[in-house]
């Protein structure tokens, strides 16, 4: 039985007991075979897919398998090879549905607050400056920079934005990205601007590696400053109304550092001979995938492989975020897209991250990388209508709706594909709904769809990947990355030693108990 399964064609081998019964026999034998890589992680690697929820990552990869020519439903996504998963809770203090800057302070400084707020604890109130004043939480990337790695942030959406920002800024609104956003009571009482914290603070240790990656020009130079790639578009302009040059204030402050706002550039980067990179590609958020400019603009499997190549040269190792998130107006791409109702952009970026978490493995090795994949929310995306296998992922659905129209497999709870049309809603079409730009239908008229307040999946591998496991509140998520890296506030505990003994023996000695204990003891250290 298993020559013949393996001399039929896939449609007719899953005909037969045989095709599934051996493919999960192997699933069998690896899982019996996997045991936990009990040892410090010298390496992080911290993907986001800001909004991409287990229905994004399902469709996800469809698309990705139908690009390649094949049915979809088959496909394994790179970040689904890890084999250790959890599922996050996503709410904030305030909120059962969470927005990006909540989530961000979550799984990046270990502790959950109120949406809109970064890198404060719930004792802040959004848009209050002064309440910022002393609740101010580290998140993990500062935690790495103490412990003498290197750090490295990459996103497709503006440098600026609530994902990114939770890794580094202390700010009581998400909103605050240069002087001029900001209110004049709050400027009054001594709040910074996202921008100005970017430069100053990251800057721990200069003597440590640095990468800077995405959009956000327009929030680090002066008002008026014409954008060196739309010099000719006064609304491209730098915004900042302090006269700071933040890209020059960062450069003059380091050796070997170099600034870049093209592909171009970027290529041109030699990875032996920088130790500090900041490039900025776009005003604000980076272009989608299927709109990018191949010749001009990078794409985030090429960020995401130079950061790697320069940050491995610190001997003490290295924490990196990744996030896509590219959605008109609010977040990363996936989560713009989806924002704005373009599944066909949303699962693009998708895609895209995972070729990124593809790239990241061919250049790192699992023995002392631990790399984690999530997402912050997810979105009111869901595909359905009893479609059939191989069917394209934007397709029709195979009978019409009570209705006696077409409808597409994807559809949106809420947004802005909401429509009426002689009385009634729109009949979907092809090839129509296959274009890049076309809204899927929504039940409730809304400017931009919104987030949903389901769990999101967690996927780890590597050292201490086991800790990422069951169903875990978002902010465990910065604890089990901190304790596995032996960062603080879990250096000194006894997992953490027992683990750095278990790196010298030839034989794993797992300790997940002990580690798990000392996850709970100090739990409510990290917020400190």
């Amino acid at each position: 039985p298993c020559k013949l399964t393996a001399l039929l064609s896939l449609p007719d081998a899953e005909k037969t007991p045989g095709y599934w019964n051996e493919g999960a026999r192997r699933k069998l034998e690896l899982a019996l075979a996997l045991q936990p890589v009990a040892q410090p992680a010298k390496n992080i690697i911290f993907f986001m897919g800001d909004g991409m929820g287990l229905s994004t990552m399902s469709a996800a990869r469809i698309y990705k398998g139908q690009l390649a020519g094949g049915s979809g439903e088959e496909t394994v996504l790179a970040m689904e090879t890890f084999p250790h998963v959890a599922l996050s809770k996503t709410y904030t203090i305030d909120r059962q549905v969470p927005d990006s800057a909540g989530t961000g302070t979550a799984y990046l400084c270990g502790v959950k607050t109120n949406a809109k707020t970064l890198g404060l604890s719930g004792a802040a109130s959004y848009g209050k400056c002064r309440s910022s004043f002393g609740n101010e939480v580290d998140s993990i990337l500062h935690r790495a920079r103490l412990a003498g790695k290197a750090v490295g942030i990459v996103t497709t959406t503006r440098v600026q934005h609530a994902s990114p920002g939770a890794a580094y800024a202390h700010s009581a609104s998400r909103s605050w990205y240069a002087d001029a956003n900001m209110p004049k009571e709050a400027l009054q009482d001594g709040c910074k601007d996202i921008a100005y914290q970017l430069v100053h603070n990251t800057d721990i240790n200069v003597s440590w590696e640095q990468v800077i990656l995405g959009g956000g020009r327009m929030y680090m130079t002066p008002k008026r400053t014409p954008d060196p790639e739309y010099p000719e578009d006064s609304a491209q302009n730098g915004t900042r109304k302090d006269g700071l040059n933040l890209i020059a204030e960062w450069l003059s402050t380091k050796q070997d550092a170099r600034y870049v706002w093209d592909k171009k550039g970027l290529d041109a980067v030699k990875d032996d001979s920088v130790s500090y990179l900041m490039g900025l590609f776009e005003p604000k958020d980076m272009k989608y995938e299927l709109n990018r400019n191949t010749s001009t603009d990078p794409s985030i499997v090429e960020m995401t492989e130079k950061a790697i190549r320069i940050l491995r040269r610190n001997h003490n190792g290295f924490f990196l975020f990744v996030e896509d998130d590219r959605v008109p107006r609010v977040g990363g791409r996936i989560d713009h897209g989806h924002h704005s109702g373009r599944a066909k952009q949303a699962l693009m970026e998708a895609v895209m991250l995972d070729r990124a978490v593809a790239r990241a493995g061919e250049l790192t090795s699992p023995s002392d990388t631990l790399t984690v994949v999530t997402a912050d929310h997810s979105h009111v995306f869901t595909f359905g209508g009893n479609t059939l296998r191989g069917t394209s992922i934007f397709g029709l659905a195979p009978k019409k709706a009570k209705d006696k129209r077409s409808y597409t497999s994807i559809l949106y709870g809420n947004g802005p594909g909401y429509s009426i049309l002689d009385g009634g809603r729109p009949s979907a079409s092809l090839p129509a709904a296959e274009d890049k730009d076309y809204r899927q239908q929504a039940a409730v008229p809304l400017e931009t769809e919104t987030h949903s307040g389901e769990d999101v999946v967690v996927l780890a591998q590597g050292p201490m990947a086991h800790l990422f496991h069951g169903v875990q509140e978002q902010h465990y998520i910065a604890h089990a990355m901190a304790y596995a890296a032996c960062l603080e506030p879990y250096a000194a505990e006894p997992g953490c030693r027992a683990a750095r003994r278990a790196s010298h023996s030839t034989q794993c000695s797992p300790q997940p108990v002990l580690a798990l204990l000392a996850l709970s003891v100090a739990a409510n250290m990290m917020g400190g």
